[in-house]
């Protein structure tokens, strides 16, 4: 069977896939892990050296309680460790919520501060695999971002204090799933999606003030996927993945740079980017990816040369894919079937059964030459990256994880249903 439509395949030579070095983040910023997709917006940490191997009793320095229920994945930045939470303040059936932010130390565990930015009763509910805080905080290093969607956007100081907040409306969310994604921060631009079941848009704040830049009306159903910022030519562009329509907008403007036909119904896989390229993808009632070479990209893509390939086969559902090293790494669905392919040509590398990690919502990371792929049951398996699947290690805590690890220096930090971790030779 043919699985990969050609319309375009110039002899890239794959040699590794980086990121061009004038797209990338500062140097600091490669330190830690900022976004909920890693310093790069791919699932990379480019300079961590994180263990291979652990289990509840071997390389955990600390484990702590997060209150309430949450699963929004971690975020790192110098000593400190940030996730969202939604605490309720009683033990009725439908109590108020405390939406919060808690920084841990990454030293000890230890809370270093926690804020609630916003009080109440939820409009509606979610699905139910998700929760009320499901989308991740972000941070640029001089404040933490918060998009709680129908909670409203915040901005705080590194100590906790909120800068500035916006309330940007009521979601309505298809079948009542409820709210998920997180927002992106570029320069000193913040930038958020807020496609549901009424008006839809992408938006661009300053990220020091929070006063609106631009706004682009959108026509789509509920999407739960992050916008992504690629750099083309010195000029930032924002990639949203839709399913009527996968669009990017210039950063600075919101004019659109181009655009194509979406992917596929409940968007949640957000795009990713390396070496003059974009892949977006998604899995729920049908497969498509597709990769943008940015190059040839502009208004209206219809194929070639635009299109470099598409693939119908096998796309996630939840989990967003990884770039790394030359390779495109995806689940099928929400299933442990991994898939690799060549990124520069979209030839299948391999595809292969992880069966200690049937289930999986968590996206991959990886770092040091290993991939990381994190099971709903607890379980972590490794591998070596590169052409050929070659197991590494099978790492079991004992609770499950929906959430996507970060990756920092020699660290890894994962968040469970109940316990934040962090995992350290």
């Amino acid at each position: 069977m043919r699985l990969i439509t050609r319309l375009s395949l110039p002899v890239l030579a794959v040699m590794a896939l980086t990121v061009p070095a004038a797209t990338r983040p500062s140097a600091e910023a490669q330190r830690f892990w900022p976004e909920w997709r890693g310093p790069l917006g791919t699932g990379e940490a480019p300079q961590a050296t994180p263990p291979r191997e652990w289990s509840t009793t071997k390389n955990v320095a600390w484990k702590v309680q997060v209150p309430g229920i949450g699963k929004s994945s971690p975020i790192v930045w110098g000593d400190l460790v940030i996730v969202t939470t939604a605490v309720p303040k009683d033990a009725t059936a439908a109590p108020e919520l405390e939406w919060t932010v808690l920084a841990y130390g990454r030293a000890d565990g230890a809370v270093k501060w926690r804020r609630v930015v916003r009080t109440g009763r939820p409009h509606e509910g979610h699905h139910q695999d998700g929760t009320f805080a499901s989308g991740s905080a972000l941070t640029d290093g001089t404040r933490v971002y918060v998009f709680l969607g129908s909670r409203g956007l915040y901005a705080l100081d590194m100590k906790g204090a909120v800068v500035w907040q916006k309330d940007l409306g009521t979601m309505r969310t298809r079948n009542g799933f409820g709210e998920g994604s997180s927002a992106t921060v570029y320069g000193d631009t913040l930038v958020l999606t807020w496609d549901h079941e009424d008006a839809d848009f992408v938006a661009a704040f300053d990220a020091a003030t929070g006063k609106e830049r631009w706004r682009q009306s959108r026509d789509e159903p509920t999407t739960w996927a992050t916008p992504h910022v690629v750099v083309h030519e010195g000029k930032p562009q924002v990639v949203v993945n839709g399913t009527n329509r996968l669009v990017s907008y210039d950063l600075a403007t919101g004019a659109p740079v181009w655009q194509t036909a979406g992917t596929t119904l409940n968007v949640i896989p957000s795009p990713v980017s390396g070496n003059g390229m974009v892949y977006a993808m998604a899995g729920f009632r049908g497969n498509s990816l597709k990769a943008i070479k940015l190059a040839e990209a502009k208004g209206e893509l219809t194929g070639r040369p635009a299109v470099a390939f598409t693939y119908d086969r096998d796309t996630p559902y939840v989990p967003s894919p990884l770039l790394y090293q030359g390779g495109l790494y995806f689940l099928k669905s929400n299933s442990g079937i991994l898939t690799q392919l060549d990124a520069g040509s979209g030839a299948v590398r391999f595809m292969q059964r992880l069966d200690a990690t049937p289930n999986v919502y968590a996206s991959p990371v990886a770092a040091a030459g290993l991939v990381y792929i994190v099971g709903r049951e607890g379980t972590t398996v490794v591998i070596e990256a590169g052409p050929a699947f070659k197991l590494v290690a099978t790492n079991v805590l004992d609770e499950p994880i929906d959430t996507s690890p970060a990756l920092v220096g020699s660290e890894i930090y994962i968040r469970g249903t109940k316990h934040l971790y962090r995992i350290s030779s």
